[in-house]
């Protein structure tokens, strides 16, 4: 390994790989510092918007070919209630562990230099360069520095808070059993109880990945995640019926504590911050990979254009302030007893209301008109046609 390197990416989850990627084609040296040393799971919805498709295809990832799953529309549930309405867009499901490996396939193959394995533990910032520290003991320079390690961050370059940050998410692959697979095939299930919400659907291989954002609260109260589940299931009949005669993938859940949502980084400090490092949107919206993505390709266009981190971060704001403080707004909603019992009766009212929040969480079609590939990320084109809701 170099003691000093051009372009040092860290991170190597959709952001990263995606950043990596444009740079690498783009004739820079490049250096990827991945702490897995192999595919692994995240803490995920795991997601796929028309948006996040149009950027995948643009670097020739076709998720579908990935076995990924057609979401066609929603079912939410709360208590006894639930409201099914269609998607009025493409979208797909598609584990993290295969999408990841995909695009750090992709880097890989741009010419970047892949670097499996290394735990990045600090990062100094010098005059006119960065010192990376490796947990290893290795250290390097680096002239320039992407930050795209998720919602953990790296030590002593901690987020400030986000505006619904009480929450904390757990994730589990599930193997249905085959009655609950052709129940929730092609559909996204939310659920809403007390103190939280969640989604669950199949990605490859007809894996369900179910997904709970809980307030802190209602977990010291509750206990562990067994006991937590067992109330969910109690107060969701939906739920338990989903998972009725299914089997967990893990031991035990993946889990994150606390989620920033709402956050929206205003300050780079000499650091281009990608994906979650930048704006972190409540899950629920589907929209998170697309904006990992979207932070991607603008870093790469503004950095190849002479521009600076905060010039980027300023331009980043404005794409997402509207759509992420509509999200958070909801999230707060979502968890309270109101929310909970209003939503499913609104969406029986209002059949659209679904496509409506979409479209004012997404990221905006000017800032995707915006970019090189902005019709292919506006049309989020499949290869392939998804079967009818």
């Amino acid at each position: 390994m170099r003691s000093s390197m051009d372009h040092v990416v860290i991170g190597g989850g959709p952001a990263g790989s995606m950043l990596a990627v444009r740079l690498a084609a783009a004739g820079r040296e490049v250096a990827l510092f991945e702490k897995q040393s192999g595919p692994h799971d995240k803490i995920c919805g795991e997601f796929l918007s028309a948006e996040a498709l149009g950027y995948l295809t643009s670097v020739g990832i076709d998720p579908q070919l990935l076995g990924a799953h057609p979401i066609c529309s929603v079912q939410l549930h709360s208590g006894t209630k639930s409201v099914h309405t269609p998607l009025e867009f493409n979208a797909l499901s598609l584990s993290r562990r295969l999408l990841d490996e995909a695009l750090l396939e992709s880097a890989k193959s741009a010419g970047c230099d892949i670097h499996r394995g290394a735990f990045v533990e600090r990062l100094y910032s010098k005059t006119d360069a960065f010192s990376i520290q490796l947990r290893s003991g290795a250290t390097m320079n680096a002239n320039h520095v992407f930050l795209a390690t998720g919602k953990h961050d790296l030590a002593g370059l901690h987020r400030t808070r986000g505006t619904h940050s009480d929450l904390i998410g757990f994730k589990m692959h599930w193997r249905l059993a085959p009655h609950s697979i052709d129940a929730v095939r092609h559909t996204m299930e939310l659920f809403l109880f007390y103190d939280g919400y969640g989604g669950l659907a199949l990605i490859e291989n007809d894996i369900a990945n179910l997904c709970f954002a809980v307030r802190q609260r209602r977990m010291r109260a509750t206990g562990g995640w067994p006991e937590l589940l067992c109330a969910i299931r109690n107060e969701v009949p939906a739920i338990d019926r989903i998972l009725h005669g299914a089997n967990p993938c893990w031991p035990k859940p993946l889990a994150i504590s606390p989620i920033p949502y709402g956050y929206i980084a205003k300050v780079s400090h000499g650091i281009w911050r990608l994906g979650d490092q930048a704006a972190v949107i409540p899950s629920f919206t589907g929209d998170g990979m697309s904006i990992a993505l979207h932070s991607a390709n603008l870093a790469a266009d503004m950095y190849l254009a002479g521009r600076a981190p905060d010039e980027y971060l300023a331009r980043l704001r404005a794409d997402l302030h509207s759509g992420i403080r509509f999200a958070t707004m909801l999230s707060h909603a979502m968890v309270t007893t109101t929310g909970r019992i209003s939503a499913p009766i609104a969406l029986s009212l209002v059949p659209g209301a679904i496509s409506w929040i979409a479209e004012r969480t997404r990221i905006p079609n000017r800032a995707l008109k915006a970019t090189p590939i902005a019709s292919r990320a506006a049309t989020g084109h499949l290869s392939h046609p998804l079967p009818e809701p």
